[in-house]
């Protein structure tokens, strides 16, 4: 299973929301689209997932066109929007049973059987009978997660998946998603919470003002992105420290914290070594030197700029 993105193009008027964006998503793996508001990630998913058409492009599911046959596409794919729709008069149990109804799931004890697992595994089983207008945020995504899977998909496409949810459920919910990406499912997923994708996502796809800036591996788009950065603990005075370190060819910028000097190097983690060393022989008595990983916070602040198209 793949799904590709082919030179997907949608506007508003003369904004760009969607411009000639490419990528390809893999089974089990779980991608994150990220890009500072207003880039145009709902967009480019509410296409991918049948809702709106491109101006120009298209999504392949699985080799089949998304533009020309969205009916099949509809039963590959799973969609979580930003927020769930409002039925006063449905309790979660009924909004499931008829989502499940929807997408040709007739038998009644199948369908039952399927809504009860859905429930048991987004974990709404306590309050399947509850009305969907007294539900709290974390509820209403907990549920629009299940209504996402019910006709288990092979491609799930999920809008800001983890908004208000606690602590607890969004470690629940990144323990659903990796459930599902060892089952072979695509997941694709937009946040605002860097931190927690970095921690789930083998891919990221990295857009802004409409346009794709960066897609691939995690891994490999931070060796591209790299800034090492160190932090040097000493029992020497630290203005000092920082004073020396800046006179290194290998040091692009020192400066001294409360507990310590933050220091970026230029080159390899190889030129560690050679500072540490040449901080020994001047006579700093060093107790530790830490490097400090480059995260998908920090990649994506190195890449966009926080333009709005």
């Amino acid at each position: 299973m793949e799904v590709k993105v082919v030179n997907l193009k949608k506007y508003f008027k003369k904004t760009k929301a969607v411009d000639d964006i490419s990528f390809d998503l893999l089974s089990g793996q779980i991608t994150a689209f990220v890009g500072p508001n207003g880039a145009g990630k709902t967009t480019a998913m509410r296409i991918m997932a049948t809702i709106d058409e491109p101006d120009q492009g298209d999504v392949l599911i699985d080799g089949i066109s998304a533009i020309q046959y969205p009916e099949k596409v509809r039963k590959l794919v799973g969609f979580m929007p930003d927020f769930l729709p409002t039925h006063p008069d449905m309790t979660v149990d009924d909004y499931l049973d008829f989502f499940a109804r929807a997408f040709g799931i007739r038998d009644y004890e199948k369908r039952k059987k399927i809504v009860r697992q859905t429930e048991e595994f987004t974990n709404l089983i306590t309050i399947k009978d509850k009305f969907l207008k007294a539900l709290s945020k974390g509820m209403k995504q907990r549920v629009s997660l299940a209504r996402a899977i019910i006709h288990d998909p092979p491609v799930l496409i999920l809008d800001e998946p983890a908004a208000g949810l606690d602590p607890r459920a969004r470690v629940e919910l990144r323990e659903s998603l990796k459930a599902l990406a060892k089952k072979g499912k695509i997941i694709f997923v937009s946040s605002h919470i860097l931190s927690e994708l970095a921690e789930i996502c083998d891919t990221v796809v990295i857009i802004e003002k409409g346009k794709l800036l960066k897609a691939g591996g995690i891994q490999q788009i931070s060796r591209e992105n790299m800034h090492l950065s160190v932090m040097i603990r000493s029992t020497s005075d630290l203005q000092k420290l920082a004073q020396a370190l800046q006179k290194m060819p290998q040091i692009k910028d020192a400066k001294v914290m409360p507990n310590c000097v933050a220091a970026e190097i230029k080159g390899s983690e190889a030129e560690s070594g050679k500072i540490l060393a040449a901080l020994v022989k001047d006579g700093f008595e060093i107790i530790e030197i830490k490097h400090v990983k480059t995260s998908l916070e920090d990649i994506f602040m190195n890449i966009t700029k926080g333009e709005l198209a």
